[in-house]
């Protein structure tokens, strides 16, 4: 891929610029108008700018004595929306410039942001204005419905195809809450349970726990209570990870044996 050397056009690089906040109904009505006919003039005002200064005051009191800014639209775009707007000036903002680029892809800076204006309604316009913002929520909420007809009305459109029920008992069954290991045991009696026990050591000499609770039933810290008083837990060998009764245990079992 070849690599293009990108210029930048700088003549108007020092060029002020102002920097315009405004709402979005008076950025469609500062669109240049469309032309209809062929007498129609491309450079039509589309708003005008006032500056107020009040000679009398002081230029000490900079707030009273900061020039006041107004725009009022002229085009008839807005409908009832307010056409007068009052522009806060500040220059207390991170220097900035602004750029352009042609459809040919030239680069070019315009200029530098000298001012930077926030625009608000007039106070002759807030209340309309706060009026026309009413109405856009209000319209905002109201979700547009449309009806529509279908035309095979055999009911074959309303009907559950087979996947569609595979798949919603599938996420019934996905959604269902897995059941922990003590949720529906119930614990026996100590000494009913301690025979149990017995008579599954009589039977095979070792096992773990896991085959333990699968054999009693019973919760699991209930049975590791049982386990370290009548068992020894082997934890190497042959039989590791199992336990066995303990040698005292083991010689009362074989004695009861016929």
């Amino acid at each position: 891929m070849e690599n293009k050397d990108i210029y930048l056009e700088t003549s108007k690089a020092e060029r002020s610029m102002w920097l315009m906040k405004c709402p979005r109904l008076v950025s469609r009505s500062l669109q240049p108008p469309q032309p209809s006919s062929s007498s129609a003039s491309p450079s039509q005002a589309v708003a005008k700018v006032i500056l107020s200064i009040d000679p009398c005051v002081s230029s000490d009191d900079n707030d009273s004595s900061s020039p006041q800014f107004t725009m009022d639209l002229v085009g008839t775009e807005t409908g009832d929306a307010p056409k007068r707007y009052s522009m806060d000036m500040t220059k207390d903002f991170v220097p900035m410039s602004v750029f352009s680029q042609t459809s040919q892809g030239k680069l070019a800076v315009e200029g530098k942001i000298l001012n930077k204006f926030d625009m608000r309604p007039h106070d002759e316009n807030i209340e309309n204005y706060g009026k026309l913002c009413r109405e856009r929520t209000n319209k905002s909420m109201n979700k547009s419905r449309q009806i529509q007809v279908i035309d095979n009305d055999n009911g074959s459109h309303m009907r559950p195809m087979p996947g569609m029920i595979i798949a919603a008992v599938f996420n019934e069954k996905k959604k269902a809450p897995a059941k922990t290991s003590d949720t529906k045991r119930t614990r026996r009696d100590r000494g009913e349970m301690e025979d149990i026990m017995f008579k599954l050591f009589e039977r095979q000499t070792n096992w773990t726990l896991r085959q333990l609770i699968q054999e009693t039933d019973q919760p699991e810290q209930f049975l590791k209570d049982i386990l370290k008083d009548l068992c020894i837990y082997n934890n190497k060998g042959t039989n590791q990870g199992s336990y066995e009764l303990k040698p005292e245990y083991k010689k009362a079992t074989d004695g009861t044996n016929p």
